[in-house]
């Protein structure tokens, strides 16, 4: 049995801010489940929004994030995580990022959302430069150990274990490349495992993101809160050979349009704020349009701005284009949605708490109350941050318990059945009835159609969790089904259209915002 102070699980943003914030007295133990480069905040594009300006202002940045969540944000915690940003800026400088600058000060850029430019970013792959910056931090620290290809299947509790201690005392962990299973013991236990994409069969999210943090803490007791909102980006780029490659929002920040095939425009006819609509408005649009004329895409025309400009803003983009044959300095991008960001998550307090003891939740595995109905562009970075320091800082200061003696892994009663193909179809199926039945636009008959499908890969996925022996594949399709019910039973409690949440059935938004919780038995 392994041993450590803080168990952090995931390697996101959310997780390393955590680790680094950390006293050295605390030994810290990260758990991911490939390598640390492989988690939605290493792909992030777009950039980190604060309040920087001479011209801007918490109040704005407040307002604008309250207008995109559709009246479901918690006031409380836009506020606190606002004005909190400036410092979790001024931290990631210290720790080496190195932001766009331009004119002495730092280049900021729009998004979406935004009524002022607020947008710290470095070129259009943010995310790397940051994730690269911290785990080169990581990697020095005395305290901290990094286990990469190792995959979390369940905490592990005081009550389920039948142990005097309350709340979680570590977790069981998979060795993927040796097949083993690791007993360990923490005093603290941070599930920062990032979202749920991989529920449908159109993601921009990296093949990580399949709820496990999400499921992990509803089985450990925990409520989870507005499940239903799953943002979807409006500009994921459609070719056959392009997986999951986002066009960040920030290009329409500076000013490209979204066209039909015939060079016509349709944002303006959807939104005044055309373009610059927040996300949810401007995916349902765009999904409008493509069902409507039949069309596989639309298309995205940066071409205004000058090559230079379009190359320097956004050489990733470029280059990866321009590998597909798609010169964006002369050329449209083509470009449909993609399901991005998972807006519910584990119930958690403004210090990352949840009401479990010893367990905490961060990043896109929580809900703060910061996203609400839709989450405004470039806040999610920003919640990694603040949510980061701010669970450190509550850790730190708490009494360190004994730990407990757990159990090994009990693989008694396993076979050696293979049953890979089983779980492959389960999982392409999960994926294409969730795409159809629980995406952008939802009918009641739609939902019930996705329940019944999930009862059904519940229980088949129950048979072969106690019987077979445990792997990778069968973890993830038993997390995603789970995070997948939730989704579902969350968006069957809504009975209105509010944000990321579109009902044929229910078209009218509600005069009173609510949270759709769920607790487990």
């Amino acid at each position: 049995m392994d041993r450590c102070d803080v168990l952090i699980i995931g390697s996101g943003l959310a997780a390393c801010t955590l680790a680094l914030s950390l006293p050295e007295r605390l030994r810290v133990l990260m758990v991911t489940k490939k390598d640390f480069a492989d988690s939605a905040s290493h792909w992030a594009q777009g950039g980190i929004a604060a309040v920087y300006g001479k011209d801007d202002s918490f109040d704005a940045h407040v307002s604008d994030t309250l207008v995109s969540g559709a009246g479901l944000c918690d006031e409380a915690t836009v506020r606190h995580v606002v004005e909190n940003a400036p410092a979790a800026i001024n931290w990631l400088i210290w720790q080496g990022v190195p932001f766009d600058r331009e004119n002495q000060g730092y280049h900021l850029t729009r998004e979406g959302g935004h009524s002022q430019r607020r947008i710290f970013h470095v070129a259009d792959a943010t995310g790397r430069a940051v994730q690269d910056t911290l785990l080169a931090r990581l990697k020095a620290a005395p305290n901290i150990s990094l286990l990469p290809w190792h995959i979390a299947i369940d905490l592990l509790t005081g009550e389920k274990l039948g142990l005097g201690a309350p709340g979680v005392l570590g977790a069981y962990v998979l060795d993927t490349a040796g097949g083993h299973v690791q007993t360990i013991a923490a005093r603290h236990t941070v599930l920062a495992t990032g979202g749920a994409g991989k529920a449908f069969l159109y993601t921009t999210n990296p093949d990580t993101a399949t709820g496990d943090g999400i499921a992990m803490a509803w089985r450990a007791g925990c409520p989870v809160a507005n499940m239903e909102f799953v943002q979807f980006h409006p500009t994921c780029l459609y070719h056959p050979h392009a997986k999951s490659f986002l066009i960040t929002e920030a290009m329409r920040g500076e000013g490209a349009l979204l066209r039909l095939p015939d060079g016509s425009r349709f944002m303006p006819e959807h939104d005044a704020r055309a373009e610059l609509a927040p996300r949810d408005i401007v995916a349902r649009a765009i999904d409008f349009e493509m069902k409507k004329r039949g069309l596989d895409c639309v298309y995205l025309d940066i071409t205004h701005l000058p090559a230079k400009d379009i190359v320097g803003h956004f050489p990733n983009i470029h280059a990866r284009c321009l590998e597909l044959g798609i010169d964006i300095t002369r050329e449209w991008i083509p470009v449909a949605p993609a399901a991005h960001y998972t807006c519910g998550g584990v119930e958690v307090d403004q210090r990352g708490r949840t009401p479990v003891d010893n367990l905490y939740a961060i990043g896109e595995t929580s809900c703060t109350g910061l996203h609400g109905a839709n989450r405004l562009a470039s806040n999610s970075l920003l919640e990694c941050l603040v949510y980061g320091r701010a669970a450190a800082e509550d850790i730190a200061g708490r009494e360190a318990a004994p730990h407990q003696a757990l159990p090994a892994w009990d693989e008694s009663r396993v076979t050696d059945a293979d049953e890979e193909i089983v779980i492959a179809h389960n999982w392409h199926e999960l994926r294409r009835f969730m795409w159809d039945y629980v995406g952008i636009v939802r009918t009641n008959k739609r939902l019930e159609r996705a329940r019944h499908r999930i009862r059904l890969l519940t229980e088949e996925i129950h048979e072969y969790y106690s019987h077979f022996r445990v792997s990778n594949d069968l973890i993830e399709l038993r997390n995603l089904v789970l995070t997948a019910d939730l989704i579902v039973s969350s968006a069957q409690r809504r009975h209105e259209s509010r944000g990321l949440h579109a009902s044929r059935d229910y078209p009218q938004t509600l005069p009173e915002a609510r949270d759709t919780v769920l607790q487990p038995e």
